[in-house]
């Protein structure tokens, strides 16, 4: 079978790409830098340069300061250039925040707000956290990709309807009913593909991972080969429905009973502090007993979990989400609990790791989509 040829326009495409992701990777280059790593004509350079300093995508004011001779123009990358806001919509709050073209989270604005999309001031409430954060940003219209909306619910292909929404009950609501006070190009996110989304995504490094999200429900996104991997109907990764209780289990939300939801979702620990999870860490690190009882009854049914993640894919097992932004000083518990489990002879320590986004992670990830998708474009 003969090989599909490249066009010389795929090949052109390729080239500024890997132009301008060697100028994102080094912040400040020269030209020459770039002929050399790349192994590109000194012409092919030239003239993908002078596109991205079109485009506005790269600076050319700075100098490179040589021991000898004429100093060397410096390519530095703005990480501004272009940005993406991502919205993460739970039962009870509004988040929104801003992302560069690194993704880091450069504003944020979160409040307290019954989830009803019935109610059209609600409505209003997302939109202006949108213009909120947009503004504390500082992002012109032109430069603004598009804004991410992340939901507990599985969303259909198009990103256009709640297929599974079992969580806040709405099903079948659309993004433009969500959208409706937003007036830039937006997508609905599945909120743990989001979050998973963004850790693949800071960390090149992860080849094959399960990212346990424990938020106020719990969901999961499965990463294979560095790339995303959502299944047959996009369910992939959706640990909040494994049974873990089979007899005797409380209720979850989607009506069955006996779900990891139900045993680990945040809620279980921060309802002993008013719903402040930050509060409930503070106890625990101070040795109040309710705290730790519940903590231990936590970790017990969290270390079931890791380790049946680890028998079925064999990769690093991520805790993520708000439970996961607090569990550093608490792996090594998780770890030991994990290894008593595991029959073979490597260690939870080698693949259990804490998630590197820890700061509105959910709405991060579904901004970072529109990013990748403007990277991927260039």
């Amino acid at each position: 079978m003969s090989k599909k040829k490249i066009s010389p326009n795929e090949i052109k495409l390729k080239n500024r790409q890997l132009i301008y992701q060697y100028v994102r990777s080094n912040i400040s280059v020269s030209k020459q830098d770039i002929v050399v790593a790349l192994q590109l004509s000194l012409p092919t350079v030239t003239q993908n340069l002078q596109y991205l300093k079109e485009q506005k995508l790269i600076d050319t004011s700075e100098k490179i300061k040589n021991t000898g001779g004429r100093n060397a123009t410096a390519y530095t990358y703005i990480q501004n250039a272009k940005m993406a806001i991502g919205v993460y919509i739970t039962d009870h709050h509004i988040s929104a925040v801003a992302v560069d073209l690194s993704g880091h989270v450069t504003a944020i604005v979160k409040e307290k707000s019954r989830f009803n999309l019935d109610d059209d001031e609600y409505l209003r409430k997302i939109g202006r956290a949108v213009e909120v954060v947009k503004e504390q940003a500082q992002i012109p219209d032109e430069n603004l990709l598009g804004v991410g909306i992340a939901v507990p619910a599985v969303i259909s292909d198009d990103g256009e309807t709640v297929r599974y929404g079992w969580t806040l009950n709405f099903t079948g609501r659309t993004r433009a009913e969500f959208a409706k006070y937003i007036p830039y190009t937006s997508r609905l996110v599945w909120d743990s593909y989001a979050t998973g989304y963004a850790e693949r995504w800071t960390n090149s490094k992860l080849n094959n991972a399960f990212y346990i999200s424990l938020s106020n429900s719990v969901g999961g996104s499965v990463i294979i080969n560095n790339a995303m991997y959502g299944g047959d109907s996009h369910k992939g990764g959706e640990i909040g429905h494994m049974v873990v209780v089979p007899e005797g289990g409380r209720q979850c939300y989607c009506g069955k009973y006996g779900c990891f939801d139900t045993v680990c979702r945040a809620t279980n620990l921060d309802q002993y502090t008013d719903g402040n999870l930050e509060e409930f860490f503070v106890l625990l690190r101070n040795g109040d007993e309710k705290a730790i009882q519940l903590w231990d009854e936590y970790m017990k049914n969290l270390a079931i979990a890791v380790h049946n993640v680890r028998m079925l894919f064999d990769g690093m097992v991520i805790i993520g989400g708000y439970v996961g932004a607090h569990i550093e000083d608490y792996i090594q518990d998780l770890c030991d609990r994990v290894n008593k489990y595991n029959p073979f002879q490597d260690k939870a320590q080698d693949y259990v790791m804490q998630c590197t986004n820890k700061i509105e992670a959910t709405a991060a990830g579904a901004a970072i989509l529109f990013i990748e998708d403007f990277l991927d474009s260039i």
